[in-house]
């Protein structure tokens, strides 16, 4: 009878578990394990999401355990996605991802959640025609990042005259946000008048945005800005110009609020840029996806856009 009774209730409790719109098993008694996958630990603004994360985890220790993962290399797909697929082995509950692209994490994604994982998407969104043709859903929680670059677009437009040349450091060429903060910059570059006469990648890192401008800066003699799609990027511009014997002469503009861009901000070497509150930003996932699971909502279900603030910051 004692066995019977045991064997009762184990079932019961997961029967209860397996109700879990997240759908990984997960027993009464537990807290739900909440995976957080970004994008390269070696840019300040990663850094500062994951700190963010941790500390809002220490907080509400009692409500959730977080494993929190990065990849070296912006551009490492392959290795977001077996860090991915590691946290399906692992039955995480929660899967909070600022991919690496926009199209090539979709099908892992879905795996993940034919595994009963919820997923949320931060930073970049991921391609709304990738995500439809796997036919899921899955919300972005984040800024309008074409919103947030027109901003700092519209402020740099203030120092330029018509017809000035301009040159775009764009992030990695495959991602929503970078094509969004091109889009934006554009956006205010052609309402001012000013020509663009470049868009190129820097992919998101400080050495190859420097060898970018400093291309730019060779072609193009009489540039008198560069838009770049992160602080990362601009602080890369920021040294070409200098090595150029530019300084002064050609304004640059980021995007993040990193701490490393501050003094730059402060000594005009860099003349704006845009605050999307890093370490709010996985934050902001998490709290979507802990509220969906109390209040066990599928993931077909969940809203397509949680969207999050975006501020313009200058000296």
């Amino acid at each position: 009878m004692t066995y019977r009774r045991t064997a009762l209730k184990s079932m019961i409790l997961l029967a209860a578990a397996l109700a879990l719109p997240g759908g990984q098993a997960l027993a009464a008694d537990s807290k739900p394990k909440v995976a957080l996958v970004m994008k390269s630990l070696a840019n300040e603004f990663f850094q500062t999401m994951q700190d963010g994360a941790k500390a809002h985890q220490k907080a509400h220790a009692a409500q959730y355990t977080l494993i929190a993962n990065g990849i070296k290399d912006e551009t490492d797909t392959a290795a977001q996605i077996k860090i991915i697929q590691q946290m399906m082995v692992e039955r995480v509950n929660v899967l909070v991802l600022a991919p690496a692209d926009s199209k090539a994490l979709v099908p892992v994604v879905k795996e993940a959640i034919d595994k009963g994982i919820l997923v949320v998407n931060i930073d970049n969104k991921l391609d709304d025609t990738a995500l439809r043709e796997k036919g899921i859903v899955v919300p972005f929680v984040g800024p309008d990042n074409r919103v947030g670059a027109k901003l700092v677009g519209d402020y740099l437009a203030k120092q330029l005259k018509k017809g000035d040349k301009v040159g775009i450091l764009e992030g990695v060429s495959t991602t929503t946000n970078a094509q969004q903060r091109t889009a934006g910059f554009q956006d205010a570059m052609k309402a001012a008048g000013a020509k663009v006469v470049s868009v190129q990648s820097g992919q998101w890192e400080m050495d190859k945005g420097n060898m970018v401008a400093s291309a730019m800066l060779r072609e193009f003699p009489d540039l008198k800005a560069l838009l770049c799609g992160n602080d990362n990027m601009a602080l890369g511009a920021v040294a070409a110009v200098k090595t150029a014997g530019k300084a002064g002469k050609v304004k640059v503009v980021g995007y993040d609020n990193i701490s490393a861009i501050k003094p730059m901000l402060a000594d005009g070497r860099v003349l704006a840029t845009a605050d999307q509150f890093a370490a709010k930003q996985a934050v902001f996932g998490i709290e979507t996806a802990l509220k969906a699971l109390a209040a066990k909502t599928p993931q077909k279900s969940l809203p397509g856009k949680v969207q999050t603030p975006v501020t313009l910051i200058t000296k």
